[in-house]
């Protein structure tokens, strides 16, 4: 996968930093990995593979996608950086899961949910669009992460489509968690009509249960497996792609 700029949210733990390993694994790993988090105390592992991988330039960048002022300032540092070139892919990963049954639901985890899953990525999508318009402009044609994309990490239980008993059972434990992935799923799927002719290829990726602080150590699936997969499927993406939701070897999972 060739990919110059990289900017990953949620990127000090779990999915996101696991990402942020990988992409620096890479035979030819990015000039640049923008890693944001949310909380200073939380760093210390992102820390420590910027002092290890020596061949990119890791920037981390203190963004709470909740904060507007933030996204804007995390636009400006990614921008002072890559200048014209622009941002080659924006892993859109942060994320919060509250468990909280209908029976028990409130109307402040509906609303955090929807805030931190749903407009989150939105906005800071809407912020450095500009940033993926100059790197997609640099080709001239075809959809492909090299060029320009986004990347959703969204979750099979936003797909109103998805039957089986173990979706079915998380279901009603994650109801606003899983409605607004949904809505997020909806979200990227307006983006991808919007931006279609304009070279950035915009999917929704579901990562699997896999373990970790959100999924729990009941998960199926390592952290590692995980992005490796996604990490695959990423290099095949392309305008068949664009707008869809898969999962993480890159099977389409219905909406």
């Amino acid at each position: 996968m060739d990919v110059e700029s990289v900017l990953v949210t949620g990127a000090n733990r779990g999915i996101g930093l696991e990402f942020v390993k990988q992409l620096l694994r890479l035979p030819k790993p990015p000039h640049y990995v923008f890693a944001t988090y949310r909380d200073e105390k939380s760093i210390q592992a992102l820390e420590e593979v910027k002092k290890a991988y020596k061949q990119t330039q890791v920037v981390l960048i203190k963004m709470d996608i909740g904060k507007t002022n933030e996204i804007e300032n995390a636009k400006k540092v990614v921008e002072e950086i890559v200048g014209d070139k622009g941002l080659n892919l924006l892993i859109n990963n942060a994320g919060i899961l509250k468990m909280q049954v209908f029976q028990e639901i409130s109307e402040e985890n509906l609303l955090r949910h929807f805030s931190t899953n749903t407009i989150g990525p939105v906005m800071v999508l809407k912020e450095m669009l500009p940033l993926l318009q100059k790197s997609a402009a640099r080709k001239t044609s075809g959809m492909k992460v090299s060029r320009a994309a986004v990347l959703n990490v969204s979750a099979t239980l936003g797909s109103m489509g998805a039957r089986n008993d173990l979706v079915q059972a998380k279901l009603m434990e994650t109801m606003g968690y899983s409605i607004s992935k949904a809505a997020l799923n909806m979200a990227m799927r307006v983006i991808a009509c919007t931006v279609k002719d304009q070279g950035i290829l915009v999917v929704n990726i579901s990562p699997g249960w896999v373990k970790t602080d959100m999924g729990t150590s009941q998960a199926v699936l390592e952290v590692s497996e995980s992005i490796s997969a996604m990490m695959e499927t990423m290099q095949r993406l392309n305008e068949t792609h664009h707008g869809s939701f898969l999962d993480r070897n890159g099977n389409v999972i219905p909406f």
